[in-house]
C-alpha cells in the first residue's frame, strides 16, 4: 500500500478521484436542495452539465497545482487557489451551458454547487490537517510555554505543529502582555495571561511545563533577565528566538530557537547602517584589515565581505588566527580576492612592501596588544607594538595615498591608568599628527568592551563556571561599557564613512554594566546557582569605571545617532615627534620605567604607576607638552 502511495501518478489519480467524488456530491446536493421546478429542469441536462463541470474543474485544479499539495500543510494560500480554480470552472461551465448546451440548469444550482464544492474540497484538506496535528499532539512531547503571542510566537507554534522542525515540543499555552489577547486561541493554543514573573511561575506549575520559549525578539534585556531568573528558580529549561539584530528569513522557526546567551541579557537596539555609503567606500576596492585574526578584526572582515571589496587583505602576526579567518571567509566567498598576510606591523620594510604591492584604498587598523594586566608587565612591548606599529602603518598609508586610515581605539585611552590605555591614547595622537599634511583621511574610533572577545571577562567567567567556580570579580563596584562584536564592527565601518581627517569618533555604548551583575547573569544562565563569587581587588592599571571623553572635552553630533565626534585638541607635530622619539628610544632599550615616565609626560590626565626615581630627561618633555596643550 505504501509503495502504491509513493507512486506519484497513482497518488495523483487517487486524489483526482476523491475530488471528482466530492464535486459530484456537491452537484447532487445543489440539485437536491432546489425547488421541484428546479429539480425537474436540472434533471434533464444534469449528466451532461455535471460531466462538463467536472472536466473543467479537473483542468482548473491541475493548472493551479491543487492535486500535488500535501494536505497536512494546507493553509490560506491553498484555500485561495482552491476558491479561484472553483470559481473559474463554474463560470466557464455556466457560460457553456447558456450558449452551447441545453441551458436547462438553473443559475441557483451553479451557485449552490460552487459553494458546496469549496466547502467539500477545502474542508477535506483542513480535516486531514486537523486529524494529523491532533494525532501528533496526542503523541506528546516536551510541554512548552511560549512567552509572547505575537508573530514570532504564532510562527513558532505553526512550525512545531507541522512537525517540520525536527523538535518534539507540545505547546500548552501562551503568555502575553496584551490584555486583548488573554483568553484567545492561537492555532488552538490558549493565551492564558500576562507575561509577568508571577504568571510565568503560576502557569509553569499549573501546566506542568518543562520548556519555556521567549518569543520576544524586541524585548529589552531586563525582560529576558527577569524571565530567566524565574525559570531557573523553577528548574525549567529556557530558549529564545533570535534577537532583531540576528534575524534572518524564517528566523522564527523552531530549528532556530537557541539557548539564551549573555548578549540577550544586554540586548541592544540593532545598528542601522548607511549601506550605500559603506558600499561606496568598499566595493571593488582593496581593503586592508590589521589584526584580522582577532575578535574585532575578524568581525570587520565578515562585515566587509557582503560589500564585495576587490581584494580583502587579512594581516596578522598570529598564523593560527589568520588561518581560521582565511578559511572561514573563503568558504563564504571562494574567490582569489581574499589574501592572508602574515606580518609584524612593527616591521617597517614588510609593511611598506605590502602597501606598495597591493595599494589598499582603505585601512582598518585593529591590531594591538590589548590586555591591560599583561601590558602592565610588558610596557616596552605595548609601546613597540601599539605605537611603533601604528606609525609604520600610518607612514606606509600616507606614502601610498590610501583614501582612509581608521584606527580602532578604546575607552581605556581616556584618563589612562594603564600602559595599554596610555599607548592607545598615543596612537590617537599619531592619527591626528598624520592627518594634518596628508591627503589620506586619518581617523580614530573609540569604544568600550566587546562581549566575548578573546581574553575578555565573559569567556573567563564561562571557564570559571565550567570548572564549578568560583567566579573572580576584582571589585563589587567595577562597571564597564559593553557592546557586541558585530555592533562594534558595524559602527567602525559606519564611522569610516562619516569622519573627517583628524577626528576621533566615539560610539554610543549605552549604559554601563556592573561586572558583578554580569557575573550573576552568567551564573543564572548556567543554572548553577551555587557558584561562589570572590572579590580579588583591582588589578594594576585597572579603574572602577571608564569614560569615552574627558569632562573638559565636548562632542559634536554626526548623522548617525550612535556616533559622535570628540573635540580633542591635537598636540603640535614637532612637539609630538620629539616625545615619540624619546618614548620609542626607551622602549627599544627595554627601559620599562622610562616608558612609563614618557607616557605620563605625554598624557596630562594619565594616572600610571610610576617608578620611584623620576627621570630628569623626561621633565623638559613634560613642560614642552604642557605648553603645547595650553596653546
Amino acid at each position: 500500500m505504501i509503495a502504491l502511495w509513493n507512486n506519484r501518478p497513482l497518488r495523483r489519480l487517487l486524489v483526482v478521484a476523491v475530488h471528482a467524488t466530492l464535486w459530484a456530491a456537491a452537484f447532487a446536493l445543489a440539485v437536491d436542495v432546489g425547488s421541484e421546478e428546479t429539480l425537474l429542469r436540472a434533471t434533464r441536462g444534469a449528466v451532461q452539465a455535471a460531466a462538463v463541470l467536472l472536466l473543467l474543474r479537473t483542468a482548473g485544479f491541475l493548472v493551479a497545482g491543487l492535486f500535488d499539495g500535501i494536505w497536512r500543510y494546507a493553509g490560506f494560500l491553498d484555500l485561495e487557489k482552491l476558491v479561484l480554480a472553483t470559481t473559474a470552472s463554474s463560470v466557464i461551465a455556466l457560460l457553456l451551458d447558456l450558449t452551447i448546451l441545453t441551458g436547462q440548469i438553473p443559475l441557483s444550482v451553479y451557485l449552490t454547487e460552487w459553494l458546496a464544492s469549496i466547502v467539500f474540497a477545502g474542508g477535506a484538506r483542513l480535516a486531514m490537517r486537523s486529524v494529523i496535528e491532533r494525532r501528533q499532539r496526542r503523541a506528546g512531547g516536551l510541554r512548552t510555554l511560549i512567552i509572547g503571542a505575537g508573530d514570532a510566537g504564532e510562527s513558532l507554534v505553526r512550525d512545531v505543529q507541522r512537525k517540520s522542525a525536527g523538535v518534539s515540543w507540545l505547546p500548552v499555552g501562551f503568555l502575553d502582555d496584551d490584555a486583548m489577547k488573554h483568553g484567545a486561541l492561537i492555532r488552538g493554543i490558549r493565551v492564558h495571561g500576562a507575561a509577568d514573573d508571577a504568571s510565568i511561575e503560576r502557569y509553569v506549575q499549573a501546566l506542568a511545563v518543562h520548556l519555556v520559549v521567549l518569543a520576544m525578539p524586541t524585548a529589552p534585556g531586563s525582560r529576558i533577565r527577569a524571565a530567566l531568573r524565574v525559570c531557573n528558580r523553577l528548574a525549567v529549561e529556557v530558549r529564545t528566538v533570535p534577537a532583531l539584530a540576528d534575524r534572518l528569513p524564517h528566523a522564527y522557526r523552531a530549528r532556530n530557537i537557541r539557548e539564551i546567551n549573555i548578549a540577550d541579557l544586554l540586548r541592544r537596539e540593532p545598528v542601522q547602517l548607511d549601506v550605500a555609503q559603506i558600499e561606496q567606500l568598499v566595493r571593488e576596492r582593496v581593503v586592508l584589515v590589521t589584526g584580522a585574526g582577532g575578535s574585532i578584526g575578524s568581525e570587520l572582515c565578515r562585515q566587509l565581505l557582503p560589500f564585495v571589496p576587490r581584494q580583502l587583505l587579512l594581516l596578522d602576526h598570529d598564523e593560527n588566527a589568520l588561518f581560521h579567518i582565511d578559511r572561514e571567509l573563503c568558504s563564504r566567498a571562494p574567490r582569489p580576492g581574499i589574501v592572508p598576510l602574515i606580518a609584524d606591523i612593527t616591521d617597517e620594510a614588510r609593511v611598506r612592501g605590502i602597501f606598495e604591492r597591493y595599494r589598499p584604498s582603505l585601512v582598518l587598523h585593529a591590531a594591538a596588544h590589548k590586555h591591560v594586566e599583561m601590558m602592565e608587565k610588558n610596557p616596552c612591548e605595548a609601546v613597540k607594538n601599539n605605537v611603533l606599529g601604528t606609525i609604520a602603518l600610518a607612514e606606509a598609508a600616507q606614502q601610498s595615498a590610501v583614501d582612509a586610515f581608521v584606527l580602532v581605539s578604546t575607552d581605556k585611552a581616556v584618563r589612562p591608568s594603564s600602559v595599554m590605555g596610555a599607548s592607545k591614547r598615543v596612537t590617537e595622537m599619531i592619527v591626528q599628527r598624520f592627518a594634518r599634511p596628508s591627503s589620506t583621511r586619518f581617523v580614530a574610533v573609540r569604544f568600550g568592551n566587546v562581549l566575548g572577545s578573546a581574553g575578555s571577562v565573559v569567556p573567563i567567567f564561562c571557564e570559571q563556571i565550567a570548572r564549578g567556580g568560583p567566579i573572580t570579580v576584582t571589585h563589587p563596584d567595577v562597571v564597564r561599557y559593553f557592546m557586541t562584536i558585530p555592533e562594534a564592527s558595524q559602527l567602525v565601518l559606519e564611522a569610516a564613512t562619516l569622519a573627517r581627517s583628524g577626528e576621533i569618533l566615539m560610539l554610543d555604548m549605552g549604559d554601563p554594566v556592573r561586572i558583578l551583575d554580569l557575573a550573576r547573569d552568567l551564573i543564572e544562565l548556567s543554572g548553577m546557582r551555587d557558584i561562589e563569587t570572590v572579590f580579588t581587588g583591582l588589578k594594576p592599571g585597572e579603574k572602577l569605571s571608564e569614560d569615552l571623553l574627558l569632562e573638559e572635552e565636548t562632542y559634536d553630533r554626526t548623522p548617525h545617532p550612535k556616533i559622535v565626534v570628540g573635540r580633542i585638541q591635537p598636540i603640535e607635530p614637532a612637539v609630538l615627534d620629539r616625545a615619540l622619539d624619546q618614548l620609542l628610544d626607551r622602549a627599544e632599550r627595554g627601559d620599562d620605567g622610562g616608558v612609563r615616565l614618557c607616557l605620563a609626560a605625554m598624557i596630562a590626565d594619565a594616572t600610571l604607576t610610576l617608578p620611584s626615581q623620576d627621570d630628569r630627561t623626561v621633565e623638559p618633555l613634560r613642560g614642552v607638552l604642557r605648553t603645547s596643550r595650553a596653546g
